[in-house]
């Protein structure tokens, strides 16, 4: 009878390896033979970022310089490898491969343990397991993600139905650097839903709308509840980033009995003017209720002034 085949060891990963490595003696000079400005992986731009200043105690390169993150050198600083061999693998942040997220923020967070990531644990990109290099860039002098014109462009690669938005008709200034993503959005976390910036959706729109938020004696249910139930704050093709056409979107609450609020009807097609009203050109439903958001007139009840 054949002897049953022997277990295979099961292989080392990454991790493990760098336990057992030892780090250079050379520092990063080991790293810049190789990864130099012609490499398929250069890094000389970090010496522009602050990760490269060698002034800065907290700095990596003031550490273990390029290992304080990528783990020792070990084996694979080793000169020349023989036919079919392969490098020594070092830690890399690259998405997708077989590092654990969460290992990968660990070496992050080891020296980013900062306020603004007190909501980070639980979080929606925590439990999504997003890493930290999935949305910042180290190696180079600018981080995107720190630009406001260039958040959409770097956001929008996961969250691509609000990058589409953004384009639509009516939008917020996000393409020009007057606003981004993080001027409505935590992205480290938040104790409010959708990772706002505010407690509530309110809130976080009238940070900018203040004249928005009254009190107001005549208060419009819908505006004092939640704008995102009239408005899409990420684009649409309405004026006003509206969800609907008005009187289409009043008239999700507002019955048309009674008061001439209907854009058409059978009789227009013979006719014209026949019974559609005209208060329903132009601003529509807002021609007479102009105070939408709320009135504190003392006749304001129908918001009309």
């Amino acid at each position: 009878m054949a002897d049953a085949a022997e277990p295979q060891a099961s292989p080392v990963s990454t991790l493990e390896l760098k336990q057992a490595a030892d780090y250079s003696k050379d520092g990063a000079d080991t790293c810049l033979g190789c990864h130099d400005e012609d490499s398929a992986f250069p890094v000389l731009s970090i010496f522009k970022t602050k990760h490269g200043s060698r002034t800065d105690p907290h700095s990596p390169l003031a550490q273990y310089q390029c290992e304080s993150c990528h783990g020792p050198v070990g084996e694979h600083g080793k000169k020349r490898l023989r036919k079919g061999e392969n490098r020594e693998a070092m830690i890399t942040f690259t998405r997708g491969n077989e590092i654990p997220v969460a290992e990968k923020n660990a070496i992050c967070s080891s020296c980013h343990e900062q306020l603004d990531k007190r909501h980070w644990a639980g979080s929606s990109h925590q439990t999504g397991e997003v890493a930290c290099s999935d949305c910042h860039k180290i190696h180079v002098k600018e981080d995107p993600i720190r630009l406001k014109q260039l958040q959409v462009q770097v956001c929008g690669s996961c969250h691509q139905a609000e990058k589409l938005a953004s384009k639509r008709f009516s939008t917020h200034p996000l393409e020009y650097g007057q606003m981004g993503c993080t001027d409505c959005h935590s992205p480290h976390g938040s104790n409010a839903d959708k990772l706002l910036v505010a407690d509530t959706i309110n809130d976080t729109c009238f940070g900018c709308h203040a004249e928005k938020r009254g009190p107001f004696a005549w208060e419009h249910e819908p505006a004092s509840e939640n704008c995102a139930l009239c408005h899409n704050p990420h684009g649409s093709n309405q004026p006003a980033m509206l969800t609907q056409k008005v009187p289409f979107l009043c008239q999700n609450c507002h019955s048309s009995a009674g008061h001439p609020s209907l854009a058409q009807d059978s009789s227009r097609l013979s006719t014209p003017y026949a019974s559609s009203s005209a208060l329903l050109l132009g601003r529509s439903c807002t021609n007479c209720h102009s105070s939408i958001h709320g009135s504190n007139h003392p006749s304001g009840s129908r918001f009309q002034r």
